[in-house]
């Protein structure tokens, strides 16, 4: 680790607590301005909870996250905590998030964040270094993007993802048009629990929507 003129090393940075986009409270919304960040991502479609896709696509991000994070240790001196997995959600026809909660028709991206110091050549590299050990099986489908949500509502979460729906509905139905603002973009959610052992009543997920002036 690269060391600073007073001797002393550089602090692993968790971007759960520096960064204010991460940041929600239950039971309250908030108004907040997202700065563009740049993420690793893979696309699909279908119900999460059965969708081969779903589970192959987390198996390939966190290889080549904590591939990054090891180079950017080793390499630049600077460790840091893999932020949270993130997900963006839509359907061609919205009400399949209402009431009915048709998984079927969803579509996503999951989505884990990268410092913004990691450059493509690093990523490519890190992308090339999981082919070599574990070719998951969605590796070619990977991309290195900027998301740019600008201002956006957000809360916290508490308990099981097919509770999400009452807050949904007050978010985008009451806050936000309360709020003299609109929906934009599509609805993000970041796991704040790690759904794969977390029991649902204990699940913490940030639930984001970017947002315009009418």
């Amino acid at each position: 680790m690269l060391a600073y003129p007073d001797g002393m090393a550089q602090a692993k940075i968790d971007f759960k607590k520096s960064l204010d986009s991460y940041r929600a409270a239950h039971g309250e919304f908030r108004v907040l301005d997202v700065p563009t960040l740049r993420y690793l991502m893979i696309d699909g479609h279908g119900d999460p909870n059965t969708s081969s896709a779903f589970a192959q696509a987390i198996e390939t991000l966190y290889p080549i996250a904590y591939a990054i994070k090891f180079a950017s240790k080793r390499e630049l001196g600077r460790d840091y905590t893999v932020p949270p997995l993130e997900g963006l959600w839509w359907a061609q026809d919205m009400n399949a998030f209402g009431e009915r909660r048709d998984k079927s028709r969803w579509d996503w991206t999951l989505m884990l964040m990268v410092p913004d110091w990691i450059d493509g050549d690093m990523v490519t590299a890190a992308t090339e270094q999981v082919r070599a050990k574990k070719q998951p099986a969605r590796l070619d489908d990977v991309r290195f993007e900027d998301l740019s949500e600008g201002r956006s509502v957000q809360t916290l979460h508490m308990g099981s993802f097919d509770d999400e729906a009452p807050v949904l509905a007050a978010m985008h139905d009451e806050f936000i048009p309360g709020h003299d603002l609109r929906k934009v973009g599509k609805h993000h959610e970041i796991y704040l629990s790690d759904f794969r052992k977390v029991a649902p009543a204990k699940l913490r997920t940030i639930l984001r929507q970017p947002v315009a002036r009418r």
